[in-house]
């Protein structure tokens, strides 16, 4: 079966890089002093070093903005416009971004600077860090066609971090029920944060109950598990272990990226 990735990445199973920013204007982290060309010049290091690694698409987003808002101040899509757009003539490879944890501003930012896909909690009502976490997946979608962004990819996280369904729900369930009523491009299976092993055995019962559909394990994909990973999912989406020592906080560093890709790569021909 060919999926949408294929023709997006130009190769099975993808690994999209996360480009984690900085805090910028509005967030209780950000640096006034080093200003917005400190944020800017770091996500140029952090898109150089990822995309001379060799990964195959880059993701990004408000990693920093801690702690997360779920519906995003104005301020915050408009610095992720300005940092992209800036950096557009330098980025090689597929693209698409994540506002956390906010759908109508990553459709925005990704209509305004031409992203390909976007990552979000798009369906269900949870229990999490932030509060009650509720969705309307219709009114999203319909923003997205009403704003002329109908062919950005969209991301299903079905199992959000530091979250958990409000109703006792069967993973495969909510799998089956998510691609029947909203048509997800994909699927994302993650842990319980950023770092955090994606269960294989979850992400093999969510594979298996939409084999249809694109699923992506979303975090904690490492050099050590990468191949058990691949060998069940479609692709992943990988940020902390590409960084110095495999800390979240820390920059990216390229001999890491250049390591892991190695053997992505390598195991890649098994698919061909």
């Amino acid at each position: 079966m060919t999926y949408w990735t294929k023709e997006i990445f130009n190769t099975k199973k993808p690994i999209i890089a996360m480009c984690h920013l900085q805090a910028m204007p509005g967030d209780p982290g950000y640096d006034k002093a080093g200003g917005m060309k400190k944020v800017i010049e770091g996500a140029r290091k952090e898109l150089h070093a990822l995309q001379d690694g060799g990964v195959d698409g880059v993701m990004f987003s408000n990693e920093f903005s801690l702690p997360y808002l779920l519906k995003v101040k104005t301020e915050t899509t408009a610095a992720m416009a300005r940092i992209i757009g800036e950096l557009m003539s330098e980025i090689s490879v597929p693209y698409g971004v994540n506002v956390l944890w906010d759908p109508y501003a990553s459709l925005d930012l990704a209509a305004a600077v031409d992203g390909k896909f976007v990552r979000e909690i798009f369906s269900g009502v949870y229990a999490s860090d932030f509060g009650l976490w509720n969705t309307n997946c219709g009114e999203v979608v319909r923003h997205q066609h009403a704003i002329g962004a109908e062919n950005v990819k969209l991301l299903f996280n079905i199992v959000p971090e530091a979250a958990r369904y409000l109703a006792d729900r069967d993973v495969a369930e909510i799998a089956r029920s998510t691609v029947f009523n909203h048509l997800p491009d994909a699927l994302c299976v993650s842990g319980l944060t950023a770092g955090t092993v994606t269960d294989a055995d979850v992400l093999k019962r969510v594979k298996g109950a939409v084999p249809n559909t694109v699923v992506f394990a979303n975090t904690g994909v490492r050099l050590e598990n990468i191949e058990e990973q691949l060998t069940i999912a479609d692709g992943a989406v990988v940020a902390t272990t590409f960084k110095y020592d495999g800390i979240f906080q820390n920059n990216v560093d390229v001999n890491r990226v250049k390591t892991f890709m190695t053997k992505v790569k390598d195991f890649r021909k098994n698919f061909e």
